[in-house]
C-alpha cells in the first residue's frame, strides 16, 4: 500500500509524510477512525514510507529492496497482530498461524472490517480476539535486532480486541519501548482501548472519506450512472468498504425489495396461502441471506418512516425503493414503527439461533398483518 493508493485523506497523508521528513517519529501512533475510512491503509503506507531507503517527496519509491518486500508484506522488520480465533483442534493459536490469510486479506481488501476478516478465516460464530499469549510473541519479536531497516514496526489492528492481560503487557512495552521500535495501533473503537495505552500514543484521528473523493474512486472502478453514484455515496457515509458492498449487492437488493413488497401485500390482504409460499421461499435462501434480508427490511422500514418527512438529507433510498415508498410510507407511523423494527430484529435473532426459518417468516408475516392495520 502506497500513499497514492489511499482514497482521499490528503491532509492526513501530508501530515504523516511531513512528520517523517521532520524526523518526528513517535514510538507509538494510534490511527483511529470509522470503518472504511482507510486507517489500516494509512498505517501500511506510513510503515512502507518509514522503511523505504529511497523516499520520494510524496511517497515511497516502490523500487528499493524494502519496497519490493512490502509488495508482498514479507518485510522482516514488519510485524502484525490482529484478532484471531483458535483453530479447530488447537487451543494455542497465534497471529503468525494466520499470516498467509492475513496477507491475502490486506492485498484484496485493505478497507475490510472485522466481519470480513473473520469470514476469511472461517471463524463461523467465534468472536475474534487478540489472546493473552500473543503478548509473549510481541515481546519476543521486538527484542530481536532490526534486520534490514532502522525501525522495527509492529502494526496492531483493532487493539480494542486485546485480552486484558495482553493489553497490560503492551502497556509496559509502550512505557519502555525496545530501541528503534514503532507501534502502529489501528482502531475503530479507540474508547475501548485502556486509557493508559491511549495516553502513551500519538493519536491520529482519521475522518470518513469525503464524498467527492469516494465518488472519484468509485467512478474509476465502476461504470455507474450519476444517480446511482450519488445514492451509493450518500448511503456509504464515507465508508469505502460499505460502498463496495452496496454496489455488489445491487442485484440482491432488487430481489430483497421484491420479497419485501410481497410480504407487505400478503400481510395487508391477510393472504395466508401466499404467506406460506413466501415463507418457503425465505427458508430456501440460506441463513446468511436470510439475515441480510431482515437487515435490509429494517433499513427500508426506517427509510419509509422518514420518507413522510420529505427531507432528502436523511433519506437513503434508491429510485425503485422511493417509488414503492410513495404508497407504502403512510402505513409506517409513529404508533407502529418501533414495533415493526422490534419484530424484524426478533426474527433476525431467531434465525441466528437456528429457529426454523419457515416458521420465523410465517410468524413475522402474521405480526406484520396486525401492524399494518394498526
Amino acid at each position: 500500500m502506497f500513499f497514492k493508493d489511499i482514497i482521499g485523506q490528503s491532509e492526513t497523508k501530508q501530515r504523516l509524510i511531513q512528520s517523517v521528513k521532520d524526523g518526528f517519529i513517535p514510538h507509538a501512533r494510534l490511527f483511529s477512525g470509522p470503518e472504511g475510512s482507510g486507517t489500516l491503509p494509512l498505517a501500511l503506507a506510513y510503515a512502507r514510507y518509514l522503511h523505504c531507503t529511497n523516499r520520494q517527496e510524496t511517497d515511497a519509491c516502490g523500487t528499493c529492496a524494502s519496497c519490493q518486500q512490502f509488495n508482498k508484506l514479507f518485510h522482516p522488520d514488519l510485524h502484525f497482530v490482529f484478532p484471531i480465533v483458535n483453530k479447530k483442534g488447537s487451543k494455542e493459536a497465534y497471529c503468525d498461524d494466520f499470516l498467509p490469510e492475513w496477507r491475502q486479506f490486506i492485498a484484496g481488501n485493505p478497507y475490510g472490517n472485522l466481519t470480513a476478516w473473520l469470514r476469511k478465516i472461517a471463524a463461523e460464530n467465534a468472536q475474534g480476539l487478540i489472546y493473552a499469549r500473543e503478548s509473549n510473541e510481541i515481546l519476543r519479536k521486538l527484542n530481536l535486532k532490526a534486520y534490514e531497516s532502522d525501525y522495527k514496526i509492529m502494526i496492531i489492528w483493532l487493539p480494542e480486541k486485546m485480552h486484558e492481560t495482553a493489553a497490560n503487557k503492551l502497556l509496559k512495552l509502550l512505557e519502555e519501548p525496545p530501541e528503534k521500535t514503532v507501534f502502529l495501533l489501528v482502531s475503530v473503537e479507540p474508547e475501548r482501548i485502556i486509557t493508559t495505552i491511549r495516553s502513551r500514543t500519538q493519536n491520529l484521528i482519521v475522518p470518513p472519506i469525503a464524498d467527492e473523493d469516494l465518488a472519484e474512486a468509485l467512478n474509476k472502478k465502476y461504470t455507474l450512472s450519476a444517480e446511482d453514484l450519488q445514492f451509493i455515496v450518500r448511503l456509504a457515509k464515507g465508508n469505502y468498504e460499505e460502498a463496495i458492498k452496496i454496489i455488489d449487492s445491487t442485484g440482491e437488493n432488487e430481489i430483497f425489495l421484491d420479497l419485501f413488497i410481497a410480504i407487505m401485500r400478503n400481510s395487508w390482504k391477510r393472504d395466508v396461502k401466499n404467506m406460506k409460499t413466501k415463507a418457503e421461499e425465505f427458508a430456501s435462501m440460506g441463513r446468511d441471506r436470510q439475515n441480510s434480508f431482515l437487515a435490509y427490511a429494517q433499513r427500508l422500514i426506517r427509510e419509509n418512516f422518514f420518507y413522510r418527512l420529505q427531507i432528502q438529507e436523511i433519506n437513503y433510498m434508491n429510485k425503485k425503493e422511493a417509488e414503492f415508498a410513495v404508497n407504502f410510507s403512510p402505513y409506517v407511523k409513529e404508533d407502529n414503527v418501533i414495533a415493526f423494527m422490534d419484530e424484524l430484529a426478533l426474527a433476525e435473532r431467531h434465525i441466528e439461533s437456528n429457529v426454523n426459518a419457515k416458521m420465523v417468516f410465517f410468524d413475522l408475516s402474521m405480526k406484520i398483518a396486525v401492524l399494518l392495520k394498526q
